[in-house]
């Protein structure tokens, strides 16, 4: 059973469409990153998935309805938002008893053998801690819960990248088993690159791209290509294509042969930053 399938999801806010017939399917014990820009409907999807919004469509969610179920949903999942953004007047002890009231899986000893790792103190207020220290409370509440589904919503918004490395690796080190599903959702693509199992590229309410990441790395090949060589390769029709510095052009090939490629100039495995970019550019659907 998929942790997560979705058909013809559909939502819409007036004249606006938001999910267009979505289609997903994410399966039990992977971590999927939801890419695409701001307005793309990432995180309307997360809100449906959560039972948060009405929806058309179909849509099951550790086999249970989100909408209709969402009471029962709830105690197997985890959702988390910007990890940036804490109550200032609470202290740590506060955050601890507030989700330990709120969800049914949450273990409190596991938590605190956590904490006693940090420099945080029970009581501590949020307004008193660094960034650092605020990840490290946000990921010993997350860790602490034994969720089916962690839905991560732009966790890291107004973290500097150190502190965003450091939340997606403690998270895979310490949390993530193949008993449990991730799904993180973001516009910084370089960030989640390194731990994702899966992508989906998301723009204007579709999908228009979907696939396990080692099925990126075989169907994606990136090629600077050699001046003379810029009219063959544009016959190879390049999904997208840039200039660089010094008369150099970057294209990038979807599904075509790497012997057909190598003698165009130097070709190297794209990063999922470049291919999201093409993407969102429209030059590839």
């Amino acid at each position: 059973m998929p942790c997560i399938e979705a058909r013809r999801l559909r939502k819409t806010f007036g004249a606006t469409v938001a999910l267009d017939g979505l289609d997903l399917r994410v399966e039990e014990g992977r971590i999927l990153g939801l890419i695409g820009p701001n307005g793309a409907g990432k995180s309307t999807a997360v809100n449906a998935i959560l039972g948060l919004t009405p929806y058309e469509g179909e849509l099951r969610v550790l086999g249970r309805d989100p909408w209709t179920e969402r009471e029962r949903l709830m105690r197997d999942v985890c959702f988390v938002a910007d990890v940036a953004v804490l109550p200032r007047w609470m202290r740590v002890r506060e955050a601890i008893e507030f989700v330990a009231g709120v969800h049914p899986r949450f273990d409190r000893a596991r938590c605190e053998r956590f904490l006693a790792n940090t420099q945080l103190k029970p009581q501590m207020k949020v307004r008193e801690l660094s960034k650092g220290m605020i990840v490290q409370l946000h990921l010993a509440l997350v860790m602490a819960i034994d969720a089916k589904l962690l839905v991560l919503d732009e966790p890291t918004l107004g973290l500097d990248i150190l502190y965003r490395k450091q939340f997606y690796q403690r998270l895979l080190e310490d949390y993530f088993d193949e008993q449990k599903t991730i799904l993180i959702t973001t516009h910084q693509v370089e960030e989640v690159e390194h731990i994702l199992t899966d992508v989906m590229f998301i723009r204007d309410g579709r999908i228009v791209l979907d696939a396990p990441m080692e099925d990126v790395g075989e169907r994606y090949i990136e090629v600077l290509v050699n001046g003379d060589r810029l009219d063959t390769a544009r016959a190879l029709k390049p999904i997208d294509e840039r200039a660089l510095p010094f008369g150099k052009t970057v294209m990038l090939f979807d599904g075509v042969a790497l012997p057909q490629l190598q003698d165009l100039g130097e070709t190297r495995t794209p990063g999922l930053a470049d291919l999201f970019v093409a993407t969102m550019k429209g030059t590839y659907a």
